[in-house]
Protein backbone atom coordinates (compact mmCIF):
# COMPACT_ATOMS: atom_id res chain seq x y z
CA UNK A 1 0.00 0.00 0.00
CA UNK A 2 1.09 3.61 -1.21
CA UNK A 3 2.40 5.72 2.03
CA UNK A 4 1.15 9.31 0.99
CA UNK A 5 3.31 12.27 0.44
CA UNK A 6 3.44 15.80 0.82
CA UNK A 7 0.59 17.64 3.16
CA UNK A 8 -2.02 16.57 4.58
CA UNK A 9 -4.08 20.02 5.14
CA UNK A 10 -4.73 22.05 2.01
CA UNK A 11 -2.81 25.46 2.02
CA UNK A 12 -4.55 28.51 0.47
CA UNK A 13 -2.12 31.00 -1.35
CA UNK A 14 -2.66 34.58 0.20
CA UNK A 15 -1.09 37.96 0.04
CA UNK A 16 -1.81 40.08 2.86
CA UNK A 17 0.29 42.22 5.12
CA UNK A 18 -0.05 41.52 8.69
CA UNK A 19 1.94 41.49 12.17
CA UNK A 20 3.57 38.82 14.38
CA UNK A 21 3.76 39.97 17.64
CA UNK A 22 5.92 38.73 20.48
CA UNK A 23 3.95 37.32 23.49
CA UNK A 24 6.56 37.70 25.48
CA UNK A 25 7.00 41.22 24.46
CA UNK A 26 3.80 42.57 22.14
CA UNK A 27 5.03 46.38 21.76
CA UNK A 28 7.71 44.32 19.72
CA UNK A 29 5.87 43.73 16.19
CA UNK A 30 7.06 42.47 13.17
CA UNK A 31 5.06 42.86 9.63
CA UNK A 32 4.91 40.36 7.22
CA UNK A 33 3.41 39.16 4.65
CA UNK A 34 0.78 36.17 4.36
CA UNK A 35 2.13 33.76 1.91
CA UNK A 36 0.05 30.72 2.60
CA UNK A 37 -1.92 29.34 5.10
CA UNK A 38 -3.91 26.23 6.83
CA UNK A 39 -6.07 25.57 9.15
CA UNK A 40 -3.53 24.65 11.71
CA UNK A 41 -0.47 26.87 10.28
CA UNK A 42 0.90 29.90 7.96
CA UNK A 43 3.77 30.50 6.23
CA UNK A 44 4.91 34.70 6.30
CA UNK A 45 7.68 36.45 4.80
CA UNK A 46 9.42 39.12 6.85
CA UNK A 47 12.80 41.43 7.06
CA UNK A 48 13.45 39.97 10.79
CA UNK A 49 14.29 36.69 12.03
CA UNK A 50 12.58 34.77 13.76
CA UNK A 51 13.41 32.12 16.43
CA UNK A 52 12.26 28.53 16.08
CA UNK A 53 10.43 27.77 19.49
CA UNK A 54 9.20 31.53 19.25
CA UNK A 55 5.64 32.20 20.97
CA UNK A 56 3.91 35.03 18.82
CA UNK A 57 0.78 36.35 17.94
CA UNK A 58 -0.66 36.56 14.25
CA UNK A 59 -2.60 39.59 13.55
CA UNK A 60 -4.63 39.86 10.48
CA UNK A 61 -6.94 42.94 10.71
CA UNK A 62 -8.50 42.82 7.69
CA UNK A 63 -9.36 38.91 8.33
CA UNK A 64 -10.34 39.72 11.78
CA UNK A 65 -7.61 36.80 12.87
CA UNK A 66 -5.58 37.21 16.21
CA UNK A 67 -4.10 33.49 16.69
CA UNK A 68 -1.32 32.84 18.94
CA UNK A 69 1.08 30.37 17.45
CA UNK A 70 5.11 28.89 17.62
CA UNK A 71 7.58 29.88 15.30
CA UNK A 72 8.52 26.34 13.51
CA UNK A 73 11.00 27.49 10.84
CA UNK A 74 12.61 30.66 9.94
CA UNK A 75 14.42 29.98 6.67
CA UNK A 76 16.62 32.85 4.48
CA UNK A 77 15.56 33.94 1.21
CA UNK A 78 17.49 35.00 -1.35
CA UNK A 79 16.31 38.44 -1.27
CA UNK A 80 17.62 38.81 2.17
CA UNK A 81 14.13 38.37 3.69
CA UNK A 82 12.90 35.31 6.23
CA UNK A 83 10.47 32.96 5.37
CA UNK A 84 8.81 31.69 8.76
CA UNK A 85 6.45 29.06 9.20
CA UNK A 86 3.83 29.23 12.36
CA UNK A 87 2.02 26.38 14.03
CA UNK A 88 -1.49 27.69 15.32
CA UNK A 89 -2.62 26.88 18.55
CA UNK A 90 -6.51 28.06 16.96
CA UNK A 91 -7.93 26.98 13.50
CA UNK A 92 -8.30 29.19 10.78
CA UNK A 93 -11.69 29.55 9.31
CA UNK A 94 -13.18 32.42 7.13
CA UNK A 95 -14.02 34.74 9.25
CA UNK A 96 -17.14 37.09 9.02
CA UNK A 97 -16.64 40.68 9.43
CA UNK A 98 -18.55 42.77 11.81
CA UNK A 99 -21.60 44.35 10.92
CA UNK A 100 -21.31 47.63 10.54
CA UNK A 101 -23.17 50.03 13.43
Amino acid sequence: MPVPTGRLQHRIPKAEVVELLEVESPIAKVEAIIENVSPRGARVITNSICAPGKQVRLNAPNEHLNLRGRVVYCQRLEDGRFAVGLQLDGRVAKQQKPPKL
